[in-house]
């Protein structure tokens, strides 16, 4: 396994985050369990969850995990553990968003889940334009001092937003966000133009979600044509979009000896100010097909002809859009 540290923070965390949406909904507790084992096994420390994952009964995939740690105590502190806040958890005016009352409310039903005393990696899961990061640091503030929160995070924010939270962080004498987890893939490049910046300017480590473009990079070409399966519609629709890139981005994929998941990863992994890619096994045949993009080189020809069958949007901006 390799590590690295989260962004400027000094923690450091694996190259390959393991994401736990499907715990619950599509993977069955013990099933689960033997994932978070093997993880730990294959060197896995950094463990990515949030407080509405679980579908039909949010909370469920915390609960999961809190169950692992229960059983196995030790555990607790090998492991960097980062969940959410944001997200309705009900249908009162306070059950969502970034206010202090819904953060305080929901770290304690967080830690309560998760059945730990500590958050390693609070992550706010979307921006929420209703409140001002004053408050929001002040609620933070008092979490790190009563030691249930060690750093902060954001996800899906723009790179305005990273820069308004760390300057307001700054003015306080925070340590402000450490890390920006994003939707990032070869088929879909938009952080390239303003979030990965402004994420290496202040630090921020980059944890890229949806990694393989929702299932359209893990050979699905391959797939359908082999089971003959149909697949959902709006997946039809995204690989008829993108048929001819993805024609030549599976051959390339062959022609590597390499399956076409895996060299999806192995993208995500050489890209700069990238900590490590989310990935979501259901199977624990997936986590170590996922654990084995690290050892896939790819040289500059190879990352090349990548760029040219998924061209990015030029680079940062406002370079890639104006003279």
């Amino acid at each position: 396994m390799e590590y690295t540290q989260l962004g400027r923070a000094g923690v450091k965390v694996s190259r390959i985050v393991l994401g736990t949406m499907n715990f619950g909904p599509h993977t069955e507790e013990a099933d689960a369990h033997r994932i978070l084992d093997r993880a730990l096994e294959l060197g896995v420390n950094f463990f990515d969850t949030a407080n509405v994952y679980g579908r039909t009964r949010k909370g469920w995939t915390e609960e999961i995990i809190g169950r692992w740690f229960a059983s196995r105590p030790e555990a607790r502190d090998q492991v960097v553990l980062a969940t959410k806040v944001y997200g309705a958890v009900g249908e009162g005016p306070n059950d969502r968003g970034l206010s202090a009352y819904h953060i305080r409310s929901q770290i304690e039903a967080s830690l309560r889940r998760l059945q730990t005393d500590r958050i390693d990696l609070y992550q706010f899961h979307h921006l929420d334009r209703t409140v001002e990061w004053e408050e929001i640091w002040q609620a933070i503030d008092v979490l790190v001092a009563q030691g249930k929160v060690v750093y902060t995070g954001s996800s899906n924010f723009a790179g305005w937003a990273i820069a308004r939270a760390n300057e307001r962080a700054a003015k306080r004498g925070g340590l402000g966000l450490v890390s920006e987890q994003s939707i990032y893939s070869l088929v879909n490049r938009k952080i390239e133009l303003e979030v990965i910046p402004a994420a290496q300017h202040y630090g921020l480590g980059v944890i890229p979600w949806s990694p393989l473009g929702r299932g359209l990079l893990g050979g699905v070409l391959g797939k359908t044509a082999e089971t003959g399966r149909r697949a959902e519609p709006r997946l039809i629709e995204a690989i008829e979009k993108h048929r001819p890139q993805l024609e030549q981005y599976e051959a390339f994929a062959a022609e590597k000896g390499v399956a076409p998941a895996v060299l999806g990863l192995a993208w995500v992994l050489r890209q700069p100010g990238v900590t490590g890619p989310i990935i979501g096994p259901r199977t624990v045949e997936q986590l170590e097909d996922a654990v084995a993009a690290l050892e896939v080189g790819l040289d500059e020809d190879e990352l090349k002809t990548l760029d040219e069958i998924f061209p990015g949007p030029g680079g940062a901006a406002p370079e890639a859009y104006a003279w």
